[in-house]
């Protein structure tokens, strides 16, 4: 079995959409949400995305936006365990702090395998978003961590 890791182009976007409705956990609650257009913008414009394949085939992919916010990281489920998510996370957040970005944001479902995987990457949780959503956070080394105000605050 070979993998590659590569940077996205728009001939991926339709296996992308692919491995993003396959996911078992945060999953889309409507799967249109999410149009060509939309892959376009933040893969060429406000952002970056790679994949991994698997024997030619896109495993998973990820996409990290010039503002700090990660747009998007998934493995599809036929390829869990494999490192492929620690290879893009990897990969996402080192070319966004070679754009000079700071902190990196995201949200996701609380209590999911996605937020234990960011918490051991190094990421720190800020709190329930409007949404229900767990805002996770993570400084460039040596930042100072902003304090983030949730609905709670």
């Amino acid at each position: 079995m070979t993998h590659v890791l590569r940077q996205a182009g728009r001939p991926d976007i339709a296996a992308m959409h692919r491995v993003r409705t396959a996911v078992r956990e945060n999953r889309l609650s409507s799967p249109g949400r999410i149009t060509e257009a939309d892959y376009v913008d933040a893969i060429e414009r406000s952002g970056r995305g790679w994949v991994v394949e698997s024997d030619g085939q896109v495993a998973g992919f990820a996409v990290g936006l010039l503002g700090g916010n990660i747009w998007a990281l998934f493995v599809h489920p036929d390829h869990e365990g494999r490192g492929y998510g620690k290879a893009l996370h990897d990969a996402m957040v080192g070319w966004l702090r070679s754009q000079g970005v700071a902190r990196l944001w995201l949200t996701t479902a609380p209590g999911t395998r996605a937020e234990r995987f960011y918490v051991s990457r190094g990421w720190r949780p800020c709190g329930i978003v409007q949404g229900g959503e767990m805002r996770l956070e993570l400084d460039a080394p040596g930042a100072m961590p902003a304090r983030f105000e949730t609905e709670a605050s």
